[in-house]
């Protein structure tokens, strides 16, 4: 395994694996690793000759009173765990490699920026983008591994992907969970016990939206106003939204129908959970 901590470096190396004919798999991360990015990284594993990772906290996509000073960096056990799952390159910049003085350049995707989790974090979604764009361009890589957690990430994402014409193919995983349910995240280790208790509320609530739904609830108001309920019963966080959405546009629905997604975001103390549930109408 190399760790690679320029782009000069990194584009060497990717150079001699194109050069090879070998294919490449790239699972952008900002560290702090988990059994979430394990899974991509399995997946990527499986299906490219080369794993690519990068590890980047990236200062772009935190607001001013959020959490990047203390976003875990455990860069060791990162490296541990990296080499235990046989990914071949660590991408390692630091922020001067990624946003050299000078820096002027930002891509933004509109209109599904605006809603959900933008609507609360200007600009955390331009952060995500550029740095997202320049990790593509760097890596050139054949395959791009994302997480189903990172719901509206994904499709912001896959739009840029698709406006852009970055020939790489996009593979969403599926949400790895604790054994209580709880989505995996980098930010479930900041939560006290009373609250990474009642943190397991929000699954049993999407779950419990998904089968009313599928029993035939196509009312989003009478979902949302049951998953509402539950939430504020039984935990103590502060709801940021909940709220039924077209999986693909994440326009809102009030009658649920199609691929339909239901998203959360809950806040427990400075700490705030997301997670989302998929399913067809």
């Amino acid at each position: 395994m190399h760790i690679v901590k320029t782009v000069e470096s990194l584009c060497r190396s990717v150079k001699k694996i194109k050069s090879q004919n070998k294919t490449i798999g790239f699972v952008p991360t900002m560290g702090a690793l988990h059994d979430g990015h394990c899974s991509l990284i399995r997946k990527s594993r499986r299906e490219n000759d080369i794993v690519v990772i990068s590890i980047f906290v990236n200062p772009s996509q935190f607001g001013p009173k959020e959490d990047f000073k203390a976003y875990p960096r455990p860069e060791k056990k990162d490296i541990l765990l990296a080499k235990k799952e046989k990914v071949d390159i660590i991408f390692y910049p630091s922020e001067k490699v990624m946003y050299p003085t000078g820096f002027l350049t930002n891509v933004h995707v509109d209109e599904i920026t605006d809603r959900l989790c933008g609507a609360t974090r200007p600009g955390h979604f331009r952060g995500v983008t550029t740095v997202v764009g320049k990790l593509l361009n760097i890596v050139t890589p054949d395959a791009l591994y994302l997480g189903q957690k990172d719901a509206q990430q994904v499709v912001v994402l896959k739009r840029m992907i698709a406006d852009l014409n970055f020939p790489v193919a996009v593979k969403v995983c599926p949400i790895i969970r604790e054994p209580d349910g709880l989505a995996m995240s980098s930010r479930n280790k900041y939560l006290t016990p009373r609250q990474r208790e009642g943190a397991t509320v929000l699954f049993k609530s999407l779950k419990d939206a998904r089968k009313r739904a599928l029993a035939g609830e196509y009312n989003a108001a009478n979902i949302l106003r049951r998953m509402r309920t539950a939430i504020r019963k039984h935990t103590p966080g502060k709801i940021d939204y909940i709220v039924c959405v077209d999986a693909h546009s994440l326009i809102p629905l009030k009658q649920l129908k199609g691929r339909v997604m239901v998203v959360l975001a809950v806040k427990f103390g400075q700490t705030r959970l997301i997670d989302n549930i998929i399913f067809y109408i």
